[in-house]
C-alpha cells in the first residue's frame, strides 16, 4: 500500500491503551487541529493531539527542513508553548506506520546531515575533520600530520590530496569533479505549476547563501527556505525572498525571468 493510501485512512486512538493519557475536555487544546472529533492523547507538554494532526504537522515541519518538532500550540496571545518534542513522543503518539517511519527518519537524517555538512572522515584515520575554509578543498589531517609527515586530503574526491593548493575546484587527482556542480548543471528541468509563467526551471538549486542543494516540492509558490541556513529564496530567480517580492508576486514568474543554471556553488560565510 502505498504512503499516500496509508494516510488516507484515518488514524484513531486504541481508548483501551493504558500507555496513553487520553483528553476529552473540550477546553483542551490540539495544537495541530481543530477537529474535536476523534479521541486525543496528550502530548509531554500538556497539549492534546489526534494521531493524524500530528502526523500532519510534523511531515509539514520536515517538508519546510524542520526536523526538529516544536509544539505550535498558542499558550498566551501570541506566544507559542514551542516545547521540544522528541522523535520517539512523535512516533508513538503519531502513531507512524512503517513506511512513514522510513520517510521521517531518512529526511530528519538528511537535514540534520546538511546542517553539519562541513564535517567528514579522514580518508587514512577515519577521524572526523572539521573544513574552517569553505572555499578551499585541501584540508589537513591533523592526527595523521602528528603520526607521519604532513597529510592533507581533497575534500571533494575524498584521496590524498594531489597538486598544488589551495584551490576551490579540485585536486590533482584524476576524477575529482563537484558532484554537487555537475548535479546543478545537468538536473532535469520542472515546471511549477502554481507559479504563473515558469514551464522550465532546473529542478536543484544551490541555495545563494549557503550552497545546500535543494528541490522545489513543485507545490505552492517560488519561494522555499534552505533548511541549513533557514534564508527564503526565489527558486526561480534566486534572489532572496523579500527582495524578489518587491517586484512580482510568489505566485507569478519574476521579470527577470528563470535564473540560468549555475556554474559556481555559493560558500557559506558563517
Amino acid at each position: 500500500m502505498s504512503l499516500q493510501k496509508q494516510e488516507q485512512a484515518e488514524k484513531k486512538y486504541d481508548p483501551r491503551d493504558k500507555t496513553l493519557k487520553f483528553v476529552d475536555r473540550g477546553d483542551d487544546l490540539d495544537p495541530v487541529s481543530s477537529d474535536f472529533s476523534s479521541l486525543r492523547a496528550e502530548m509531554s507538554c500538556g497539549h492534546a493531539v489526534t494521531p493524524d494532526s500530528l502526523t500532519h504537522w510534523c511531515r509539514s515541519q520536515l517538508d519546510e527542513g524542520n526536523y526538529k518538532f516544536r509544539c505550535p500550540a498558542v499558550i498566551e496571545g501570541t506566544t507559542q508553548c514551542n516545547k521540544l518534542w522528541s522523535y520517539q513522543e512523535v512516533r508513538r503518539l503519531a502513531d507512524l506506520t512503517a513506511e512513514e517511519i522510513k520517510y521521517f527518519e531518512e529526511t530528519m537524517a538528511r537535514l540534520a546531515a546538511a546542517e553539519y555538512s562541513e564535517v567528514q572522515q579522514c580518508p587514512q584515520c577515519k577521524t572526523c575533520v572539521e573544513r574552517k575554509d569553505l572555499s578551499n578543498l585541501c584540508v589537513k589531517c591533523i592526527i595523521c600530520t602528528t603520526k607521519q609527515k604532513t597529510y592533507n586530503f581533497c575534500w571533494q574526491c575524498q584521496r590524498q590530496w594531489k597538486g598544488p593548493g589551495p584551490r576551490s575546484d579540485r585536486c590533482g587527482n584524476d576524477g575529482c569533479i563537484n558532484k554537487d556542480l555537475k548535479l546543478l548543471q545537468t538536473c532535469e528541468s520542472i515546471s511549477l505549476p502554481e507559479v504563473t509563467g515558469v514551464t522550465s526551471c532546473p529542478s536543484v538549486r544551490a541555495c545563494p547563501v549557503c550552497g545546500m542543494k535543494v528541490e522545489h516540492n513543485r507545490q505552492f509558490c517560488k519561494n522555499i527556505r534552505c533548511p541549513r541556513c533557514h534564508v527564503e529564496f526565489c527558486f526561480v530567480c534566486l534572489k532572496r525572498k523579500s527582495k524578489c517580492c518587491k517586484t512580482s508576486s510568489p505566485y507569478q514568474i519574476c521579470p527577470s525571468g528563470v535564473a540560468p543554471r549555475q556554474t559556481s556553488i555559493p560558500v557559506w560565510k558563517k
